[in-house]
């Protein structure tokens, strides 16, 4: 039906990157749509990276359903597990021993 528009979140990312599939297993355990953009391997030819979050280092998403742009692995899980995630991560949660 209308599944011709893109998915709202954009995902840079780079081939066997361990930050990157760390970023995966989260988008795919939440079930969230997302299109990947594989950047290039040379940090100095990430242009399109740097246009969109001011770095070059992947991974990057960009959430056009929150206007979000963030990088560093970590956060994006934050992110997309506070936003997307049954009900926003507790306090509680945080201290977990896995």
């Amino acid at each position: 039906m209308g599944e011709s528009t893109d998915p709202p979140i954009t995902f840079y990312r780079l081939q066997a990157c361990p930050y990157c599939e760390r970023v995966t297993h989260t988008l795919n355990d939440l079930d969230l749509e997302y299109r990947s953009r594989f950047v290039e391997p040379l940090h100095s030819k990430r242009d399109i990276v740097k246009r969109v979050a001011g770095v070059r280092t992947v991974p990057v998403i960009v959430d056009d359903n929150t206007g979000v742009t963030m990088a560093e692995s970590a956060n994006v899980v934050d992110y997309l597990e506070s936003t997307y995630g049954d009900g926003a991560t507790s306090e509680a949660d945080a201290g977990g021993a896995d």
